[in-house]
């Protein structure tokens, strides 16, 4: 079996905990005009944006196990369809995975019955099969047999985001069977344990050592976790928690927008499937707040011109040469040298639209001999240091495919937004505007 490196196996909220230490709804109509600066795309964005999507729904068809339907964390771009020998599946890479599955059967990218029977396949295990805690599973497992990684945390996380996969499979297929076994794995969670009588959740368990130290105490991809338990219909937190974490602003660039000390993805993972646009809570139109992110994340590598410019920039935690980082800005965070993680400007695919397809298409144009394979767009690469990342990984593909989707229809929140309890978790905590009464 293939041993991953000890900087694979961290995962992105480990690594930036060892950071901050060491520092001390509706489906939108077709082309409306997300942000500020996007316009009608041509054929050739479009075009581009098809080949995204085709090929990265290719890696959650061809990287996952037919017996249990987990996908691995992370693959080979040059397997030609076989799958990569490493075992280790990723709970968030199937989250994503299932959402994905849902564009490829919209898109027509793969056989329907194949898909829904794949579905129902992976719902099914991890239902019946796949270990547990409270309803929560273990972030990294053996793709075949389910066993935990050696060291993986059960993870709040990383089973929101698997859940929020399995919501959007309910909400998209008309089957039966789908719908009633993603019901019973969400109304299994016990979403309260999990906050280990604090005020803010856990991000994760240990059968070793019980609960981790840190939480979920600030602004970053964490709003998933709270709406699907305020949302949850038989283990609910009270939505005053929602209240509970901070957040914090940021000032660069002439930009004033809520975030932590923390990479682009956390701008975008809960907005994959929550639809905040045009709505607001007492604090903010999140929705805004991740354009802004996202036009200071570009501001911040093109204020580093012997790296970035406007053709070549992004970054978001990723491989790089050394391993596996959380790295970005503003502020600067991590080990930067330059590389580029596509993954940065294709998750923010829909706050940026123009900017995000225009240095995408123009590093595929550049660099696609090395740097595009069979599932897309290598997880990052460094030209001047003629390093090429081998592999992609889920959670990155991922994002790119579901961001790219909602651009262009907003398919992945009109099918999660279906599902009754996202909609009533925004209501409690007391969002308003488009698709939201009060």
């Amino acid at each position: 079996m293939f041993h991953q490196s000890a900087a694979h196996r961290m995962t992105r909220r480990q690594i930036l905990r060892t950071m901050a230490a060491a520092a001390g709804g509706a489906l939108l109509p077709a082309g409306i005009a997300l942000a500020d600066n996007s316009s009608e795309r041509s054929k050739e964005d479009e075009a581009f944006l098809e080949d995204l999507e085709r090929q990265g729904c290719l890696f959650f068809w061809e990287q996952a196990s037919t017996k249990t339907g987990q996908i691995l964390d992370r693959a080979r771009n040059d397997t030609g369809g076989a799958r990569d020998p490493r075992r280790m599946a990723s709970t968030a890479s199937t989250g994503f995975g299932l959402t994905a599955l849902s564009i490829a059967d919209q898109r027509g990218f793969l056989p329907h019955d194949q898909i829904v029977e794949r579905v129902r396949t992976t719902l099914d295990w991890h239902l019946n099969h796949l270990p547990q805690v409270h309803g929560f599973f273990y972030h990294f497992t053996d793709v075949e047999t389910g066993e935990r990684s050696p060291g993986s945390e059960l993870s709040s996380i990383d089973s929101s985001i698997l859940l929020c996969g399995i919501l959007t499979a309910r909400g998209y297929f008309d089957d039966a069977r789908i719908k009633q076994l993603a019901t019973e794995i969400y109304e299994r969670v016990d979403w309260p344990w999990m906050l280990n009588g604090g005020k803010t959740f856990s991000m994760g368990w240990k059968p070793e050592s019980g609960f981790l130290d840190a939480r979920w105490s600030h602004y970053c991809e964490l709003m998933m976790i709270y709406l699907l338990a305020i949302g949850s219909p038989t283990h609910p937190v009270a939505p005053v928690f929602w209240n509970n974490f901070s957040r914090p602003v940021i000032h660069y660039a002439g930009l004033d927008y809520i975030s932590g000390n923390d990479p682009i993805f956390t701008h975008q993972y809960s907005h994959a499937w929550f639809d905040f646009w045009h709505k607001n809570d007492a604090y903010a139109d999140y929705f805004a707040n991740s354009i802004k992110a996202t036009r200071a994340h570009k501001a911040f590598c093109l204020s580093n011109p012997n790296w970035y410019n406007v053709e070549y920039w992004g970054v978001t935690a990723s491989d790089y040469s050394g391993g596996y980082t959380a790295w970005g800005g503003p502020p600067a965070q991590g080990p930067l040298d330059g590389t580029v993680v596509p993954s940065a400007a294709a998750g923010s695919l829909a706050f940026l639209p123009k900017d995000c397809i225009a240095v995408l298409r123009s590093m595929r144009s550049a660099w696609g001999r090395n740097a595009w394979g069979r599932y897309g767009f290598v997880d990052a690469f460094h030209p001047a240091a003629k390093w090429y990342d081998a592999d992609v990984l889920g959670i990155d593909q991922g994002i790119s495919v579901l961001m790219a989707e909602n651009l262009r229809s907003g398919l992945v929140w009109s099918a999660f937004m279906r599902n009754s309890e996202a909609v009533d978790a925004m209501q409690r905590v007391g969002f308003h505007g488009q698709g939201l009464a009060g």
